[in-house]
């Protein structure tokens, strides 16, 4: 088998702190080697020197059911130029047509990908610019019977739950679709991941019923029904926190304040995952994807090895996958490899404020299954990676 060998590149394997200088071998879409490679006779060799490689990146947060629901995107999109290899459709789908999204969607692709299962029947179906009907608006279609026999059908995509509890998403029913969320979550002994828009019910009626391993997404959204109040950080959050709840940032178009960041992080509140919440009418902006999403925490300060982590070792730790968050030799090849941009970036929140990143994470090439992904989401052997 011939050996492709990534040299001169800097590895955050994320089993160690920090970056190291290494090269990789791959062999047969697995890494055979990290460190000083001998050079072998047939060997491709590929530049990536001034370039840091790192897990492919892992997006908790999407709705990738593109054609099956309004709001669904194609994840080929902004697979490569976002370096993101593993994507998780957020309640997209729920028991009535999760098979479409599992026969037609991750089937054919060269991604990883996963779900969370909307309590709702039939999931998201009503969100566009020109419909927006809440799917748990009418509590009929709440049924945990048929939740249940979805989860159990489709164990090896399912990964969680998924409610949308706020006025938007659930009219005046949010607080009962939130309960009815957590009650199948635990029949099926899955975590919730729960959204929030205005109220009701308020983000500390929410945070106070999660449990332990489930997750709040928004989680930095500005006002109102905001985790922050006349500057400080709510109380409710601290205690979500200890208590071992997730914190989500799923951008989205509405779901990520800056303002609301700069209080969070101003207090050590770190977010446990970042992801995007691209969908139909935040792929464009202001989300756009999940590096972009990264590149906003750490020009508002967040440290890039934590930053990574939220991207990275911690969804794949939380979607019981742990080595689709690190690299290690003798697993296959899941590799973002990410360079510094060469000019300035304006980065825009959802309430539309505006800051400049000098250098902003950008993608330079990436590896998923083994297979380096091209600008249209196409996979190719790993040999034929581009220059980086």
């Amino acid at each position: 088998m011939t050996r492709t060998i990534l040299f001169g590149a800097t590895v955050h394997t994320m089993d160690h702190a920090g970056t190291f200088k290494a090269d990789l071998a791959i062999e047969d879409g697995k890494i055979v080697s990290i460190g000083d490679v001998d050079i072998q006779d047939g060997d491709v060799r590929i530049d990536c020197s001034g370039r840091m490689i790192a897990p492919a990146l892992t997006d908790i947060h999407t709705h990738i059911y593109w054609g099956g629901t309004a709001l669904g995107v194609k994840p080929e999109r902004v697979a490569r130029r976002s370096g993101t290899g593993v994507f998780v459709d957020a309640g997209s789908s729920g028991a009535g047509n999760v098979l479409g999204l599992d026969t037609f969607i991750f089937r054919p692709s060269p991604f990883y990908t996963f779900a969370f299962l909307n309590v709702s029947f039939p999931g998201i179906f009503g969100f566009a610019k020109e419909v927006m009907i809440g799917e748990a608006e009418d509590l009929r279609l709440l049924d945990k019977s048929a939740c249940i026999e979805a989860v159990s059908r489709h164990k090896d995509i399912l990964v969680g739950l998924k409610v949308r509890a706020g006025k938007l998403a659930a009219g005046e029913n949010g607080g009962r679709a939130l309960e009815i969320g957590l009650e199948i979550a635990e029949t099926a002994g899955l975590p919730l991941m729960c959204h929030v828009d205005f109220e009701p019910p308020t983000i500390e009626t929410i945070l106070d019923s999660l449990r332990p391993g489930d997750i709040i997404t928004h989680c930095f959204r500005p006002a109102p029904n905001a985790p922050v109040k006349d500057g400080l950080v709510k109380r409710a959050v601290w205690a979500a926190r200890e208590r071992g709840v997730h914190f989500d940032i799923g951008h989205g178009m509405g779901g990520f304040s800056f303002e609301t960041c700069r209080i969070m992080l101003g207090e050590g509140m770190l977010p446990d995952l970042i992801s995007s919440d691209i969908h139909c009418l935040s792929i464009d902006g202001p989300a756009f994807d999940v590096l972009t999403t990264l590149n906003k925490l750490v020009a508002l300060g967040l440290d890039l090895d934590t930053a990574l982590k939220a991207a990275t070792s911690t969804p794949a730790a939380i979607l019981k996958r742990p080595p689709l968050g690190r690299i290690r030799a003798g697993e296959q090849a899941n590799l973002a490899i990410l360079a510094p941009g060469d000019e300035p970036s304006k980065l825009t929140d959802a309430t539309g404020e505006t800051l400049i990143l000098d250098r902003p994470l950008t993608c330079a090439g990436l590896v998923v299954k083994g297979m380096a992904i091209d600008a249209d989401g196409l996979p190719h052997p790993i040999r034929e990676l581009k220059e980086c």
